[in-house]
């Protein structure tokens, strides 16, 4: 993802006016503030999300989750070739 040319603050102002507007449609938001309806849309999303009892938890586990699989997929490429630099050596030395 790139970076936004939208900051944080302007974010969670763009979300609590839409919550503020009864009947209010993303659509209608959006455009009073001068975005996309979607780009509305995906800001309410994910701060309805993080605001879930749990989310910051989940979001770190899938986070380490993440880094042990990365790591696992290396430990088993240095393994490989480990293994193989074995056979290598192994059929050098049988004269």
């Amino acid at each position: 993802m790139g970076t936004s040319k939208h900051s944080p603050e302007f974010r969670a102002d763009a979300v609590a006016l839409y919550h503020a507007s009864p009947g209010g449609t993303y659509a209608s938001v959006a455009k009073d503030l001068g975005v996309n309806h979607e780009t509305l849309r995906t800001w309410v999303r994910d701060t309805e999300q993080a605001a879930r009892p749990g989310a910051g938890e989940a979001t770190a586990m899938e986070k380490e989750n993440r880094q042990l699989r990365a790591r696992v997929k290396e430990l088993e490429l240095e393994r490989e070739i480990l293994r193989r630099a074995a056979k290598y050596f192994a059929a050098e030395t049988n004269w």
